[in-house]
């Protein structure tokens, strides 16, 4: 029997397809409503917007800038905002069809937005709750000002979809998706652990494949300036790509720095006073328990010798199938002592991750980047709502501090907690965290700097500072010594060979395209050296080039071309904890793609490495896994240039505790809109390894504003469309 594709990707998730149809209804549903239009006097604020577009908002309150970061947000990234409403609603398979499904399974099974609802007056500051209004405010103004760009059931947005929008994607950020993936496959992925079972080795096989922070103190500069680096790697486009913001009240905020759409503050960035920078580390915060079911009763489970119910209860999703006709698909959402519950073929399992129910991610930002002592940083750190990410921090007083930011479990060795647990016994069922004191972590240490790029804490910087891997058990799933990427290796180099490293020099290793001698790309290059045979002429002259090649990337580089293209799937698949292809045939087989693309195997990076913006075609330097980040979808003609380095911003203070700082973004300002001319004219610069100024000073900026307006007047998009009537 036949099986249609919508109804096979619904049954592996356990849910029931209703043989029934429904269409969008009205013709009124985009229609402009005032209704979400606030009030005059509502708020104070002004937006500025410098030579790049780069939106300073100016306000009185707190509140004040969160609406006009609404409002400039969604003018400028108005898919990408409405996109993760949705998401935080369940409602995004209603407006996309299969590619929205998952989300909102995950979003229902995992009841974000019933326990945001829930917690909201309870768990959250009315700071926050202001913030969290009015940024919906903005958005919801705009959308009511422009009616054609607003889907059925979009409006309003409310500040629990703001919340929710945070407490959804935090799990993804360490690695909780792969779990639920390994749980809907064919077959058990994983053996079900006994007491005693443990037996060491690597945690994870899985690596993260991006973000770097670095931060030197006045003991390793000339002129007792302290430098950080802040440089995530993100997706280029979509719900995760940074958008550049700065926020000024009269409440003591003054922050420039990256956020997403959806997001009222700013994620990672600088004040006047301290900055900091995140890297995604892979603790382990996600456990997959196997429940043992009753016979004659597939509701209730074993736990410490007793059966217990299932709390049980239905969530109906509404899918699209094609232009208005939806299907509403009924999954029962289930939940154990554990946690969420998922039935397969293969077993029924429960899944438990660190800071369920903790919606106060929002808050913690916010005080993050309300902070204007070390000491505040920390108190901000220690609400450990914000369950992973690795923190690099700098400030006005020369401090620099590495955080291994997790909220690690305290679990009982006696498992091995790589494998499934038994969900009969509490002994498997943690309920306590590692205190924020022993999280590995290092401050202001001798050697003068600190790095994470994704590596182990344990190799944070150069001397005897470094945490000690003998003090955190296997069962806490830290990234051990073994862990160094190669932006580790070539940050630690760079920086713990140089004694006096000036602030030319800082920016110059942060854009280092070079491969470490240690890394494993160049063992790579050696087993293809030595392990290829073939007497194709193809192939014998990528060997030459690759044995000539210097294990670099810059631009004009010839032998880049054929070692990234053949080494990427490899590493890409190691990082990811996938199967593994044969180095030895993925050499052979791009070099013979690079040539019939060619005619040559000798290319210069350029001309294969781009960064595409609609129109716009550049060539690039820099690579996968260096400090010139960047990943590339290889379509047989070229790499087209899809995450790594994005927004960065480098921050400096000098001896008096001044600060400035210079940023870039790989695109520009102007998200989504195409016919912009900020859409893309920071390319140039980006490819370029320039940087702008961020004028984040008032006597910077106000020289180069090009235009200043308050959300509601369309001077902005008059000026993007070339009208005569913008000022």
């Amino acid at each position: 029997m036949a099986i249609r594709p919508h109804v096979l990707f619904a049954t592996v998730f356990g849910v029931i397809v209703l043989p029934c149809l429904s269409a969008r209804g009205g013709t009124d549903a985009a229609k402009e409503d005032r209704a979400y239009v606030p009030a005059q006097g509502t708020y104070t604020v002004e937006i500025l917007r410098d030579r790049y577009g780069v939106p300073h908002i100016y306000g009185k309150t707190d509140a004040d800038v969160a609406y006009g970061l609404g409002w400039a947000v969604t003018e400028d990234d108005f898919k990408n905002v409405s996109e993760t409403l949705l998401m935080a609603r369940g409602r995004f398979s209603h407006h996309t069809g299969r590619k929205g499904l998952i989300f909102d399974l995950l979003v229902r099974m995992f009841q974000f937005r019933e326990i945001v609802e829930r917690e909201y007056e309870n768990q959250l500051s009315s700071e926050v709750r202001a913030i969290c209004q009015a940024y919906a405010d903005g958005f919801n103004h705009y959308a009511a000002t422009h009616p054609e760009r607003v889907p059925e059931g979009l409006l309003p947005c409310t500040p629990v979809d703001i919340v929710t929008g945070f407490v959804m994607r935090t799990p993804f950020f360490f690695g909780m998706e792969r779990e639920i993936r390994k749980l809907m496959g064919p077959r058990r992925a994983q053996e079900i652990s006994t007491p005693a079972a443990h037996s060491g080795g690597s945690f994870s096989d899985s690596r993260p494949i991006g973000s770097n922070t670095f931060a030197v103190s006045p003991r390793k500069t000339p002129d007792g300036k302290t430098h950080l680096a802040v440089n995530s790697h993100q997706p280029f486009d979509g719900p995760v790509a940074w958008y550049e913001v700065h926020l000024k009240n009269e409440q003591g905020l003054d922050i420039t720095g990256g956020t997403f759409p959806g997001a009222p503050v700013v994620l990672h960035g600088h004040n006047k006073d301290l900055g900091w920078a995140h890297t995604v580390n892979l603790p382990d915060l996600c456990d997959i328990y196997v429940l043992e079911m009753h016979p004659d009763d597939p509701n209730k489970y074993l736990f410490d010798g007793e059966y217990h119910e299932l709390e049980r209860h239905e969530a109906v999703i509404s899918m699209k199938l094609w232009g208005n006709l939806r299907i509403p698909l009924r999954r029962e959402v289930l939940k154990s002592v554990h946690g969420p519950v998922i039935r397969r073929p293969h077993g029924v399992y429960a899944v438990r991750f660190a800071g369920y129910g903790d919606i106060r991610q929002v808050e913690q930002w916010f005080r993050m980047g309300k902070s204007q002592t070390i000491e505040e940083f920390e108190a901000a750190l220690r609400m450990r709502s914000i369950p992973s990410f690795n923190v690099g921090y700098a400030d006005s007083n020369g401090n620099i501090w590495y955080l291994y930011n997790a909220l690690i479990p305290i679990r009982d060795h006696r498992y091995d907690w790589r494998a499934y647990l038994p969900g009969t016994t509490s002994e498997t069922l943690w309920t306590e965290y590692l205190p924020f004191d022993a999280l590995p972590q290092v401050k202001n240490p001798t050697a003068g700097y600190i790095q994470n790029c994704n590596s182990t804490p344990f190799l944070t910087t150069s001397g005897p500072d470094n945490p000690k891997p003998e003090a955190y058990p296997a069962s806490m799933g830290i990234e051990g010594p073994e862990v160094m990427t190669n932006r580790a290796q070539r940050a630690n180099e760079l920086f713990g060979a140089d004694d006096s490293i000036t602030e030319e020099e800082f920016y110059a290793y942060k854009h280092d395209w070079c491969y470490s001698a240690k890394s494993r790309a160049s063992r790579l290059r050696d087993e293809i050296l030595a392990s290829v045979e073939d007497e194709d002429p193809v192939v014998q002259e990528a060997l030459n080039v690759l044995r000539g090649w210097n294990l670099k990337a810059d631009p004009e580089n010839t032998g880049t071309a054929v070692a990234v293209l053949s080494m990427e799937p490899v590493i890409r698949a190691e990082m990811f904890g996938n199967p593994v292809p044969d180095p030895m045939e993925s050499f052979k087989e791009r070099a013979r793609q690079l040539h019939q693309a060619y005619g040559r195997v000798d290319v210069p990076w350029k001309q294969v490495n781009r960064l595409v913006r609609g129109d716009l075609q550049l060539g690039v330097g820099g690579g996968p896994d260096l400090l010139r980040c960047i990943y590339g979808d290889w379509n047989g003609q070229y790499l087209s240039a899809i995450a790594g380095d994005c927004y960065v911003l480098l921050v400096t203070w000098d001896a008096n505790g001044e600060v400035h700082s210079r940023s870039i973004h790989q695109y520009g300002a102007a998200t989504e809109n195409s016919d912009h001319p900020h859409y893309d004219d920071q390319a140039r610069l980006f490819v370029n390894r320039d940087l702008k100024p961020t004028f984040f000073k008032d006597e910077e900026l106000q020289p180069n504003v090009k235009v200043r307006y308050r959300p509601g007047d369309n001077t902005w998009n008059l000026l993007f469309k070339g009208s005569s009537d913008a000022k």
